[in-house]
């Protein structure tokens, strides 16, 4: 398997909407909390800098794809991609 497959397979996943759930509403909210909970860890144990970066950035890289899968989810369900028939 090369690298064009890959990337077509994950464009392809990227058009339904089961992986789509998967990651929106479960995936990505389950490692913002674990990260949330790791930056708040780092915190309290004296490592203010890592923490605050793991709190401002990770965390919140998740919170966003989550919402970002979510809203093409509904984008997908809305408007369903056109498939070649086949013959």
């Amino acid at each position: 398997m090369n690298f064009a497959d890959l990337k077509a397979d994950v464009k392809a996943a990227l058009n339904k909407p089961e992986p789509l759930f998967l990651i929106g509403y479960m995936l990505f909210p389950l490692l913002a909390l674990i990260f949330a909970a790791l930056g708040l860890w780092l915190i309290l144990s004296g490592q203010r800098v890592g923490g605050l970066i793991v709190l401002l950035v990770v965390t919140q890289l998740f919170a966003f794809g989550a919402l970002w899968a979510i809203g093409r989810r509904r984008h997908v369900i809305a408007n369903p991609p056109q498939e070649d028939p086949e013959e």
